[in-house]
């Protein structure tokens, strides 16, 4: 039996199972995926080394992989771009949580504008948690004998 898959609202995916694709990438040497986008080749190549990595729902597998592939696509954006080239690769986490829960219609794929609201919104929320977290008290200096 085929799963049934709403292309016009694909189900939303945890962040964590979007981290399987992106991790592929960067261990087949495609880390700068975001900036370069990806070949068919290289993204079938993906899907069949991250298939049995996802979750056994069938599924969640193509709703993973479709989303990872309309992050790719939103990267394209020149404001997407700048921004990854401006924050450097700690915006990847943000992305892909970004890209886990935002709305996705597979033709269309993700709004460049609306991700990059979304993803800025998470990078801010991520900082004010790190600047509110307790910081561990410092040691305090011995004096040199």
């Amino acid at each position: 039996m085929r799963p049934t898959i709403d292309l016009t609202d694909v189900a939303r995916v945890s962040s964590l199972e979007m981290t399987k694709p992106m991790s592929h990438m960067i261990e087949a040497g495609r880390g700068l995926v975001l900036i370069n986008g990806a070949g068919n080749d290289e993204l079938r190549q993906m899907d069949q080394a991250v298939w049995d990595q996802l979750a056994a729902d069938p599924a969640q597998r193509i709703a993973t992989l479709l989303r990872f592939r309309a992050l790719i696509q939103v990267f394209r954006a020149l404001r997407l771009k700048t921004l990854l080239l401006q924050k450097g690769f700690p915006i990847i986490a943000p992305a892909l949580h970004v890209a886990a829960s935002m709305r996705l219609n597979a033709e269309r794929g993700f709004n460049p504008l609306k991700f990059e609201r979304a993803l800025r919104e998470t990078m801010a929320a991520a900082e004010a948690h790190r600047a509110a977290a307790p910081r561990s008290p410092e040691p305090p200096l011995q004096a040199a004998a």
